[in-house]
């Protein structure tokens, strides 16, 4: 049973070397764009009565068949085969790409036609952008997607650089008045842009000096800017020094106005209407006191039988009709004492 298995492991090996050589000698390479429909046409080939058969594999499995008086078999919505051997691929991706083999057979069942595609799939370019600088003398070409782009840079119809990357990048040194063309291509597709442009020293000259008066501009206006805020702050201190004088004379003013010559300063009377009654000229101020002691023994007899004093009030004993009661006025203690 080994040796079997052997020969038969040797027989398989045999026929697939031998169907990837003739698939490898019949190989057709074709371009798919990245999520784009292709449809795979069997070159010099035209389907009539006698063809039975026609089958499509993708690397030797088979994805769609065609067969007299059948309905088509497709193994999956993302193949399509027509009439005539067509075989249809929707929207392609990454993983579409591989070899597809189509095999025709007569009512015989002779093999009368035998095709092989190798599909491979990119992704179509974008359109190129083209930016340039006549401050540096320099142009830009740059393509955002695209698989394996190719960029070719023409001035006034003729290449001057070309480069696989996605920037190409071309410096001049002399004036220009120019058409650049770049072109953006691969194997799927390609897209192109124009523009024309004008650069020269004069032009080099305007835009240096609007740099210059730019700057300037700016410089005085930061300047005009500084000084007006110093001056500001300036008025602000001046308004604030001339708020507390102000504040000041008002505070000493009424004192002023209320000083007498005869009151001690920091003494405050505690009768208003009293202090502010003029003088009478020629008068002396006196303040409230007892009547006077009468003369003589009363006088005597009065000190000697005279009790302590309560309450800051004193006491006498009095003969005769009683004394009227002076009338007692409140003066300062300072003014009291002047006039003791």
């Amino acid at each position: 049973m080994s040796l079997t298995c052997k020969i038969l492991a040797s027989f398989l090996l045999i026929f697939t070397v031998s169907t990837k050589g003739k698939v490898s000698e019949n190989t057709k390479v074709i371009w798919g764009c990245l999520d784009h429909d292709i449809n795979l046409d069997i070159p010099g080939f035209q389907m009539n009565d006698g063809i039975a058969d026609t089958r499509w594999d993708k690397n030797q499995i088979k994805i769609a068949q065609l067969r007299q008086g059948k309905p088509p078999y497709q193994i999956t919505d993302t193949y399509v085969i027509f009439k005539n051997g067509t075989l249809k691929i929707k929207a392609l991706k990454r993983n579409d790409s591989d070899v597809y083999t189509v095999s025709v057979y007569d009512s015989n069942g002779k093999n009368i036609l035998e095709k092989a595609f190798d599909l491979k799939i990119q992704e179509m370019v974008s359109k190129p952008v083209i930016s340039w600088s006549c401050t540096n003398r320099t142009l830009i070409c740059e393509v955002a997607k695209g698989s394996d782009p190719k960029l070719k840079l023409f001035l006034n119809e003729t290449c001057i650089k070309e480069s696989h990357e996605k920037v190409i990048t071309h410096k001049w040194n002399s004036k220009w008045t120019a058409s650049f063309n770049c072109i953006a291509s691969n194997n799927v597709g390609a897209q192109t842009s124009t523009v024309t442009i004008s650069c020269s020293e004069k032009g080099l000259d305007i835009y240096l000096v609007i740099g210059i008066c730019g700057g300037g501009t700016i410089f005085l206006v930061f300047v005009a800017l500084l000084v007006f805020y110093i001056s500001k702050r300036k008025k602000q201190r001046s308004r604030r020094n001339d708020e507390e004088l102000e504040i000041r004379g008002k505070r000493v003013t009424p004192e002023e106005r209320d000083w007498k010559p005869h009151q001690i300063p920091g003494s405050t009377p505690q009768n208003p209407a009293m202090s502010q009654a003029p003088p009478i000229p020629g008068h002396r101020s006196q303040a409230p006191a007892h009547r006077p002691r009468p003369p003589g023994p009363r006088v005597q007899h009065q000190q000697k039988k005279r009790p302590p004093p309560t309450l800051g009030k004193q006491v006498q004993p009095q003969k005769g009709p009683p004394l009227p009661k002076p009338r007692v006025q409140t003066k300062p203690p300072c003014e009291a004492e002047e006039n003791s």
